[in-house]
């Protein structure tokens, strides 16, 4: 881990300053200052991106080397989905989830109108202007970048903590627009979905960027959550008042999620035996869960008894989520080409939509005609794409935003890690202590495409870049993406944790309450699903985790 904030411990006076309550010692706050009491903007919204890699690897070079191999080419060539390739170890769930926690961790905002990149194309690329425009990542106005001879940093407009921003926002001015101001809920309507904004016909949440079906069902979800858990703190807690059980309810149901990513989706996507045993080590310890249930916690070791509530620990670097950490979650491969709703009764085709046809302001629509019951069905019943080359979806390839910008964003996710000096991947590998490869063959065990990347690549496999040395490298046994990028990730889904006070030291009955701390333990995602659609019951009897694929309703 390597520091980019130059932050700095406050003493105890400045901690504290500007504050009329003492509500942020117990209670996460909207944008995420005071989670460290020394640091109070430790991880805040609106702070750097750390990094994985020491500084002097990040150094971005000219733009000629930015703009090379042409990334448009890399996206057509090597990218570009030719068929379908399943994931059939998982369901389409798991891709959604993993959308929904990014959303939680790291957004670099709106990109910058200034000096734009501009990428050369074939006189036959159908693309409708040339050169293609690519506009820049957002700089840092909190330095003058390069003036100390450090490379460029960049700000996370999110809270960089695990504390479900997504639902709940990252300031206070979003915060207020989807609680309903009585016994701590958040906002509702009649149908039990998430109200929608007026102006662009979008479900109003934490957040709400890049929408589609998979996130509205998520983002629904985990608010009737939220709900559920605020009432059955009304219940033991009668007297308490809206900010009360709301901020309780938020520790409780960040607490949950971080849960079910630790024990939950990630050993359904990196299935194998060893990450079964290590992530449900990073959350009950060697001691297991069954002795976590009966006795507690039984020692102060993280390795004994799991993170949560074990003693704070930064590892001698601020927290923050990193630029290498959000390169090795580029995983739109997840994404299907179309999604196919049926009856969780039955399994009859109610109807099937093109992906195209489930984003934006029509996520709303397919949840108003498709119950969620018979949604998150269809979901459980049907595969994700492969993390691999040539299954990146062609409709991300021409993808239009709300303003009318049409991008690419294969081409847009290339420039993004070489813009912000994320290492190529075979110095990638190196600095994350992996041999580097020697040949193309060596990348890939696949012929076809080792000459596809050593013609585009110059013969250079150093020039590789890192998502394309990702989706070529074949991944271990039951891992649905590569070891390499499962070093960035292992690391931070122990920082995430280790670096929170709110799973850290005060992962307590006293701030969440017993009554929140059993709720934490006695849950997963197949509990959330049952206590929201208790008609899913037939279906996710005897499923062991519910981001595998589930049975079809037919047998």
């Amino acid at each position: 881990m390597y520091d980019t904030s130059g932050m700095k411990s406050a003493d105890s006076s400045e901690s504290s300053s500007g504050k009329d309550s003492t509500r942020y010692l117990v209670a996460r706050t909207a944008d995420g200052t005071y989670n460290d009491l020394d640091i109070p903007t430790m991880g805040s919204a609106g702070t750097r991106f750390g990094r994985n890699v020491s500084l002097q690897n990040a150094y971005p070079g000219v733009d000629s080397v930015i703009l090379t191999p042409n990334p448009r080419i890399v996206s057509l060539e090597l990218l570009a989905r030719d068929t379908f390739q399943p994931a059939t170890t998982l369901n389409l769930l798991a891709a959604a989830w993993i959308q929904f926690m990014i959303h939680d961790w790291f957004s670099h905002g709106k990109n910058q109108k200034e000096n734009p990149w501009k990428v050369p194309l074939a006189e036959n690329d159908p693309w409708p202007e040339h050169p293609m425009t690519i506009l820049r990542t957002k700089s840092d106005p909190t330095r003058a970048q390069g003036s100390d001879g450090l490379p460029p940093t960049y700000l996370n407009t999110v809270t960089h903590w695990w504390d479900g921003s997504q639902i709940y926002g990252s300031d206070e001015a979003t915060q207020a627009q989807v609680r309903s101001g009585k016994n701590g809920k958040l906002i509702l309507g009649g149908d039990n979905l998430l109200p929608i904004d007026a102006a662009t016909g979008i479900d109003i949440t934490g957040v709400n960027g890049n929408w589609w079906v998979g996130l509205a069902l998520l983002h629904t979800l985990f608010t009737l959550e939220h709900n559920a858990i605020c009432d059955r703190l009304l219940a033991e807690y009668p007297s308490w008042s809206d900010d009360d059980l709301f901020d309780h309810a938020r520790l409780v149901n960040a607490a949950l999620m971080a849960k079910i990513h630790t024990i939950n989706w990630t050993p359904a996507i990196l299935s194998h035996p060893t990450l079964q045993v290590s992530m449900n080590g990073n959350w009950w310890g060697i001691a297991t869960e069954k002795i976590y249930k009966l006795f507690g916690r039984i020692s102060k070791s993280e390795v004994i008894s799991g993170i949560p509530g074990s003693p704070k620990d930064h590892f001698g670097v601020p927290y923050a989520m990193t630029e290498e950490f959000v390169s090795v979650y580029r995983m739109h491969p997840l994404l299907p080409d179309e999604i196919s709703f049926r009856s969780a009764v039955n399994d009859e085709l109610i109807q099937k939509r093109t992906f195209a046809e489930v984003v934006d302001k029509q996520a709303h629509e397919v949840l108003e005609q498709i119950c969620m019951t018979d949604a998150l069905y269809s979901f459980g019943t049907s595969h994700p794409g492969a993390i691999t080359l040539h299954n990146y979806p062609r409709f991300l390839q021409q993808r239009t935003d709300l303003d009318g910008t049409i991008f690419d964003l294969a081409t847009v996710e290339i420039v993004r890690d070489r813009e912000r000096g994320v290492p190529r991947y075979n110095d990638f590998r190196k600095l994350v202590h992996r041999p580097p490869v020697k040949s193309f063959d060596e990348l890939t065990d696949n012929k076809v495409w080792a000459e596809e990347l050593q013609r585009i690549y110059d013969n250079d496999i150093d020039k590789v870049d890192l998502m394309v040395g990702l989706y070529a490298e074949r991944p271990p046994n039951g891992f649905g993406f590569s070891d390499t990028a499962f070093r960035i990730f292992i690391l931070m889904a122990s920082r995430r944790l280790n670096s929170d006070r709110f799973f850290t030291t005060d992962y307590t009955p006293t701030v969440y309450t017993q009554t929140g701390m059993n709720w934490i333990v006695n849950n997963d995602m197949t509990t959330v699903l049952l206590r929201h659609c208790p008609g899913l019951a037939p279906l996710l009897k005897g499923i062991k985790n519910a981001f595998a694929p589930w049975p079809s309703a037919k047998f």
